[in-house]
């Protein structure tokens, strides 16, 4: 352990790049920490709530989940892993959730992720024993960067249909993305660094100076705060296996594998160095935090697309970063205090934010396809591409099975990411 919590601490610039085995000073690093905790939440706090899971749960498995993966990978790997916008069609189909509250059959659906996460498990195992050549082709560049930009393409609809409900929330989620891109221009030194935090907190001031102040819409509640204990402990929940749920989640193990293959692409790009001999343990180090947080009450997780976006925009890679944002929502999941007050962040400001961090997303995708060279004059691959930006972004759903499969639904990421995956197998075998 003690190798594995030991980083080169450097004073790097504002244009100078951290590598995984690097740190800044600790009340940089700290900052940073916060910064991408600021980063994973609204997602993460999201997914469960529209599954009807507890949220605090959530966010304590992907403080565990991200210290899991950590150790697993050796610390090589950044990455944090948070809930996994994959398994929500699946779920809310599995157990028939209407939408609001607690989920009655969340056993059930806790059962299904664990069995998933499992069989994610067995597929890292393969991996690391015997090479990932077959996933890599069975998912190239082409594909797993299409896969990556979909991802954040497909939650795009999130801030901008349901996190904007009057017209002067529209508009200052409008304020929100142009204070990031500011920060993000001309800020300098570590304002820069954390232009995701500095953006929302600029916009916070300006959104309480608008309602608050002015009463041009809903103002900034803070009763809440007042109100939460500083310790609490979460609503942990028990596993039931129903094999009907388990075969409707089950095959979002495949999707989870794409999403970390395209992920370490992403981060190979990002930072110069090769993460594949590093796959088949993020496999496992996912497969066996999605275990233990369906175990507990939580989702399904994944490494963290939101948190890469905020590494691209940032140039800081040290899995230091990574080790206290897990710390800090490891706090977050036993504090209600902490989480009231993230939760009085205003709706359209966190609505913003996360426009600019799924952009980011999508960007990431394209850059895969950049660094990888991958040539759009072959019509295969620009059949692939084309097709799976389209049908994810889109949302595209096949329902899949009878009655007798609960009328099984395979929509958004899922199409894509078995559409890219076929596709291309079936264009590659055509064209020899």
């Amino acid at each position: 352990m003690s190798g594995l919590m030991r980083w080169r601490a450097v004073a790097a610039g504002p244009e100078t790049a951290v590598a995984p085995d690097e740190r800044l000073s600790w009340p940089q690093t700290v900052a940073l920490g916060l910064q991408h905790v600021i980063a994973m939440f609204g997602a993460t706090v999201l997914a469960p709530l529209l599954m009807g899971f507890d949220p605090n749960v959530a966010v304590l498995m992907s403080g565990v989940g991200t210290l899991l993966f950590f150790f697993i990978t050796g610390g090589r790997v950044p990455s944090y892993l948070g809930s996994s916008f994959a398994f929500i069609g699946v779920v809310i189909a599995a157990t028939g959730y209407g939408g609001s509250g607690p989920n009655p059959n969340l056993p059930a659906a806790l059962g299904g992720i664990v069995i998933c996460g499992l069989v994610y498990t067995v597929i890292g195992l393969v991996v690391a024993a015997v090479g990932g050549g077959w996933v890599e082709k069975l998912m190239p560049p082409v594909v797993t960067g299409a896969v990556v930009a979909v991802i954040g393409l497909n939650l795009a609809a999130v801030p901008i249909k349901n996190m904007a409900p009057t017209h002067f929330d529209a508009w200052m989620q409008g304020l929100t993305f142009v204070c990031v891109a500011l920060v993000a221009v001309h800020g300098r030194g570590m304002v820069r660094r954390l232009l995701i935090l500095a953006g929302l907190i600029a916009a916070s001031l300006l959104y309480a100076l608008l309602t608050n102040g002015l009463g041009l819409g809903k103002p900034i509640d803070l009763s809440g705060v007042q109100a939460a204990a500083w310790l609490g402990l979460p609503t942990f929940t028990a596993p039931r296996f129903d094999q009907q749920a388990i075969l409707m989640i089950v095959p979002v193990a495949l999707i989870l594998v794409a999403e970390n293959l395209g992920h370490l692409k992403a981060v190979s790009a990002m930072t110069g160095r090769d993460m594949t001999p590093y796959l088949g343990r993020a496999f496992v180090g996912d497969g066996v935090a999605t275990m233990i947080s369906g175990a507990s009450g939580g989702t399904g997780v994944t490494t963290y697309a939101e948190n890469i976006g905020v590494m691209a925009a940032t140039r800081i890679y040290s899995t230091a970063v990574f080790v206290v944002a897990a710390l800090m929502a490891l706090l977050l999941g036993f504090s209600p205090k902490f989480g009231a007050l993230i939760q009085a962040i205003p709706l359209a400001v966190m609505g913003g934010v996360s426009i600019v961090v799924f952009g980011l997303i999508a960007v990431a995708g394209a850059r895969i396809w950049v660094e990888h060279q991958v040539d759009f004059k072959d019509p295969r691959n620009l059949m692939v591409a084309a097709i799976t930006l389209v049908i994810g972004t889109g949302d595209y759903t096949l329902h899949l099975g009878g009655m007798s499969l609960g009328g099984m639904s395979l929509g958004g990421i899922g199409t894509a990411t078995f559409g890219a995956i076929l596709l291309h197998a079936v264009l590659k075998r055509s064209g020899r």
